[in-house]
């Protein structure tokens, strides 16, 4: 199983920006919803956005209106675009994809290693 890879993540001032990026390889499946999630230190991790396979977004209420989750489904890739970002956005940001293969339950697949964000002045 080649777990999906987060990158994107970096340090900027508060009311910076990031785009964040998880891609998976292909393979004798397709993927359903994709979503992320982050983990501060100390906190357990909490979702912060989802999108299913047809498009549709879902955000935490903490986010809504600052980031953009969006999906290139040719490229079995999921985007996080973070506006106006906080000091309480600092945290490891996780992808989740749900693997559909033909005949199984749905499996869920969460990225490897994460990506730092750190917001700070």
């Amino acid at each position: 199983q080649v777990l999906p890879v987060e990158s994107g993540g970096d340090w900027v001032q508060p009311g910076g920006s990031l785009k964040l990026s998880c891609t998976t390889s292909g393979g004798d499946f397709r993927i359903g919803a994709m979503g992320w999630y982050r983990q501060a230190p100390g906190r357990p991790r909490e979702w912060v956005a989802s999108t299913t396979s047809g498009g549709a977004t879902n955000y935490a209420d903490s986010v809504s209106g600052r980031f953009t989750i969006s999906r290139d489904n040719a490229k079995n890739t999921v985007y996080l675009e973070m506006n106006r970002l906080q000091p309480e956005d600092t945290a490891v940001y996780y992808c989740k994809l749900v693997q559909i293969r033909l005949g199984r339950p749905p499996r869920d697949i969460w990225g490897g290693q994460g990506t730092q964000v750190t917001v700070s002045s």
